[in-house]
């Protein structure tokens, strides 16, 4: 170690870095200090689509040669015929289709730090929207699959999870940019192996360790919860803050607990076995409220009538099973049977690669049961928004909606079929063509770059050849009891037995 001298190649490529550095600041310095970020589309005052087959997913169904005009980010007539004002924006559509954005009823996606608070079996207090990481580059990724919003929901490690969020993927706005306000507030719940910890390599002593378990959590929260409610109510009716009483203490995890109770939370449970399924439909009617989503609800199709009969909704897998002991009874005609006993059905991706692609796992409807391709597309457009209270908004290509919509080279439902634009509010916030373009460019830019980067170390390999080495600094020699001395055997040390962390 002794006689070592600092590394001038390192000079070399640290002057390159500095380099790029300044110049990228003196380059921003010049404008908006936010120009480094993708910028938000401008959103033209009118918009026509013109001469395409529209997929509605609305009262209208499929219409052949038909426009879709639009006005200030929403749809205001969907038909044949239509024409523009002059300076409207026309995006010729011959010859391609025309279908609402996609909206991925599950996912995890542009969340910043993880989705499970794993510490308390229910842990309402916790929100999603708090975390959300707006340039998570899954949200470019998916626009270019003709997704157009999703429901970003907590793990299902705790039988009552946290606060959810549904967003439009409006790729450069900040995160509460991204928040679709319409949506009501959701919660997410989890039945079986997940909260009761079947899947953790070193369980822990966590209640509850059973199905059993997961059941009383559920129901001695809703108990507390009422109880917190009366305490409240007591208070007010007295008089409240004007009757020198001193207030019940502010409960996070139960104030959530009452929205639920008072119909102004949603509940989406995580569930896959069909008993599971129908002992939380019954404690919720014990308690007065109902379930607006299962989730994942593999074994849905032997339940369907008691889920219709609740008026709850089920986002499921297109052909998910085998993945673990509880999906064992999984099939993949799971959605369209629950769709034709009168089920409000979705599916989703939980997947952040697979949401690229829920138009095809829509089609797999078509496949495994038989459903009609207009319904099968509303497995992954009207039905998802309407189990997310938004049914008024997105969903459909239907006039007074948002203008969330995707432009296919073929049929929507084909394998052959990608998205070519896609559009949110009446934005275009993915354009395959410009896409394609911009590679070319950032491929220019990275070559340019690279150049740079050569030229300076060619520079810095000059220096090192006439520069008084003697003259740069060395590190000391350690004295000889600190010298470290290399294992004649060759071993590494013995492994740490802590976890990772």
């Amino acid at each position: 170690m002794s006689g070592r001298r600092f590394p001038l190649r390192l000079l070399g490529l640290l002057a390159v870095l500095a380099s790029l550095i300044l110049a990228g600041a003196a380059e921003a310095a010049t404008g908006d200090p936010e120009s480094w970020k993708n910028p938000v589309p401008e959103r033209p005052a009118i918009l026509l689509v013109q001469g395409g087959t529209v997929w509605t997913s609305g009262p209208e169904g499929v219409l052949e040669d038909a426009d879709v005009l639009v006005r200030d980010g929403r749809i205001a007539a969907v038909g044949q015929g239509l024409s523009a004002p002059a300076g409207a924006v026309v995006v010729d559509a011959r010859g391609k289709h025309v279908t609402p954005g996609i909206f991925d009823a599950h996912s995890h996606i542009a969340i910043d730090g993880g989705v499970n608070e794993a510490t308390n079996i229910v842990t309402a207090e916790v929100r999603i929207e708090d975390v959300i990481d707006p340039d998570d580059l899954n949200i470019y990724r998916q626009l270019a699959g003709g997704v157009t919003a999703a429901h970003l929901l907590h793990g299902s490690a705790n039988a009552i999870g946290g606060h959810n969020a549904v967003i439009k993927l409006r790729w450069g706005a900040d995160a509460q940019g991204l928040i679709f306000q319409a949506a009501p507030p959701g919660i997410k719940f989890a039945l079986g192996e997940n909260p009761k910890g079947s899947n953790q390599r070193d369980p822990s002593n966590r209640y509850p360790r059973t199905r059993l378990g997961v059941e009383r959590v559920l129901r001695q929260a809703f108990t507390e919860a009422r109880d917190y409610r009366r305490r409240w109510q007591e208070y007010e009716a007295d008089g409240g803050a004007g009757s020198g009483r001193v207030p019940p203490r502010r409960d996070f995890q139960m104030e959530a607990l009452v929205e639920i109770l008072e119909g102004e939370r949603l509940v989406h449970a995580h569930s896959y076995r069909g008993d599971e399924i129908l002992m939380l439909l019954r404690l919720a009617e014990d308690f007065g409220f109902r379930i607006a989503t299962f989730q994942h609800v593999l074994e849905g199709y032997k339940v369907a009538d008691e889920l219709a009969a609740h008026g709850a909704g089920a986002s499921t897998f297109s052909d998910w099973w085998a993945f673990k002991y509880e999906v064992r009874d999984a099939i993949p005609y799971n959605g369209t049977l629950m769709t034709q006993r009168g089920v409000l059905t979705s599916f989703n991706s939980d997947s952040g690669e697979l949401a690229r692609r829920l138009n095809l796992e829509a089609a797999k409807a078509v496949r495994y049961g038989g459903l009609d391709p207009e319904e099968a597309l509303k497995l992954v457009t009207l039905n998802a928004a309407i189990q997310l209270g938004v049914g008024d908004r997105v969903g459909s290509l239907e006039p007074g909606k948002d203008a969330d919509l995707v432009i296919w080279s073929g049929a929507p439902l084909s394998t052959f079929s990608r998205a070519e634009q896609t559009w949110v509010d009446g934005r275009k916030y993915f354009d395959r063509e410009e896409d394609l373009q911009r590679r070319t460019e950032l491929a220019a830019e990275r070559q340019a770059l690279m150049a740079k980067v050569r030229a300076l170390e060619a520079a810095a390999s000059s220096d090192d050849e006439t520069a008084d080495e003697e003259a740069l600094p060395v590190e000391p020699e350690l004295p000889e009891s600190e010298v470290e001395v290399e294992d004649p055997a060759g071993k590494a040390p013995p492994p740490s037995t802590e976890d990772p962390p």
